[in-house]
């Protein structure tokens, strides 16, 4: 595992399908952001859709699983938490991201559990979509997210924050 200081943490809560996993991994490896994996997950880590869908980017991955939500906001205490979901009012383009920060997603049949989203209000955020689409895929939705996010925040193109913070 990488251990730099991640310019974002992607929080998979209670994933399900290992390629959606696979793919939000590749993205975590394309940024430079550590991937969080919340269990129980729907597939196991060493599975060979999950290693897959990352290909051979999958050893530079930082990341790490983590037994329960508890674990998680230790290991992450201090830092903010923004939490996709297409309840929340606000748009992901409407807040200001900073270095470090959380963007969690729930699985991909449940989403985040009502209790967080509603203990979280003021955190939840949505990216838009016709009404005709139920949701967008897992790995998508991160993509969009986090590659907004990191557009803020400043990017130097190899893994490093820009120098001069966002344009």
């Amino acid at each position: 595992m990488v251990h730099n200081e991640p310019i974002l943490h992607i929080v998979l809560y209670q994933p399900e399908i290992p390629h959606n996993t696979g793919a939000v991994g590749r993205t975590c490896v394309a940024l430079g952001a550590k991937l969080w994996l919340v269990r129980p997950l729907g597939f196991r880590i060493t599975s060979r859709h999950l290693k897959r869908a990352g290909l051979d980017y999958w050893q530079y991955l930082n990341w790490e699983a983590v037994d329960n939500w508890a674990a998680l906001e230790a290991a992450l205490a201090g830092r903010r938490f923004w939490y996709l979901t297409k309840t929340a009012s606000t748009l992901y383009t409407e807040v200001t991201y900073r270095p470090g920060d959380v963007l969690v997603f729930g699985s991909e049949s449940q989403g985040l559990p009502p209790s967080l989203l509603t203990a979280h209000r003021e955190a939840c955020l949505r990216i838009p979509i016709r009404s005709q689409v139920r949701s967008l895929n897992l790995s998508v939705s991160v993509a969009v997210a986090a590659y907004e996010a990191v557009r803020q925040i400043g990017w130097g193109g190899d893994g490093s924050l820009a120098p001069s913070g966002p344009q």
